[in-house]
């Protein structure tokens, strides 16, 4: 391993051991955080634009799980594709990159676009995929959309590269605390990578007429589904759906917006790591 770096949340520092890899002549950059021998780490899918870094304040709050996060091709530090690439491409790498790391089993989780990604892995993976936590996320193109002035805002990548807009529309697009605490965004924002155009574009391209909703029925996986309440991207009523569609699922409302990860990190860590350590049932 090549020597780690340290990831930056608000006023402290939380160390993850960073590295290059490369899978399939793709190079990763990949962060991992050790976990109890045993036990499988969670890999995390991140959301559409985001460098890894952005998942810091919610994978330092995990006390009992190991962790797996990687920066998507052409966004933070992977250099851009040879080619586009689809979902099923992108969980064939994480896959392998779990192998490369000496995991033969792993919990996967996906916030918001990469909650896709997620659910892909579950559908192509099942031996190796034990437990899934779906984020506000949704099956794909046959979701309740947002707002169309909030989704204009999300095609572009411009709020990963000015921090100032981001300050300026983060309520609107976030929802939940960002409404009533305008300095929520300042350690998110600080935390930002700046990503190239054509590796967001490739993010976009790559959900375009996906869908999960075929398939998810079939998905064994016990599946933990939260959401936030005031999610202005991501409606409530997508989780909903997917609660019906999946399984051995389980639905959680937090009173919060979309990026109730980063709002309160403590208290999904807390949520989630009983999920994952727990029986596995979907009662609430």
């Amino acid at each position: 391993m090549v020597a780690a770096e340290e990831a930056q949340s608000g006023n402290q520092q939380h160390e993850l051991d960073i590295q290059m890899m490369e899978v399939e002549g793709q190079k990763l950059r990949v962060a991992t955080k050790p976990g109890p021998v045993g036990k499988p780490p969670l890999l995390m899918f991140n959301g559409i634009g985001a460098n890894l870094e952005l998942g810091v304040p919610f994978l330092s709050q995990l006390k009992d799980t190991g962790a797996i996060i990687f920066d998507v091709p052409g966004i933070g530090g992977s250099p851009l594709p040879a080619l586009p690439y689809r979902p099923s491409t992108l969980a064939r790498w994480a896959k392998k990159l779990c192998q490369q790391l000496g995991y033969e089993q792993v919990d996967v989780s996906g916030v918001s676009w990469g909650g896709g990604l997620a659910q892909q892995f579950a559908r192509q993976y099942p031996k190796i995929c034990r437990k899934l936590v779906l984020a506000a996320t949704s099956a794909g193109w046959v979701m309740v959309p947002g707002a169309p002035s909030v989704l204009s805002k999300m095609a572009s990548i411009r709020r990963y590269t000015d921090p100032g807009y981001m300050r300026s529309i983060a309520a609107e697009i976030y929802g939940g605390d960002f409404r009533h605490d305008d300095t929520l965004i300042n350690s998110h924002a600080a935390a930002m990578r700046p990503s190239s155009n054509t590796g967001y574009t490739l993010q976009l391209l790559a959900m375009v007429g996906w869908t999960s909703a075929p398939w998810l029925w079939r998905l064994r996986q016990p599946t933990l589904i939260i959401s936030g309440t005031d999610d202005p991207l991501i409606p409530v009523a997508n989780a909903r759906l997917l609660d019906k569609l999946i399984p051995n699922s389980r639905l959680e409302l937090i009173d919060n917006g979309h990026l109730f990860l980063v709002t309160q990190p403590e208290e999904s860590a807390v949520m989630i790591e009983d999920f994952l350590h727990g029986d596995g049932s979907s009662s609430v």
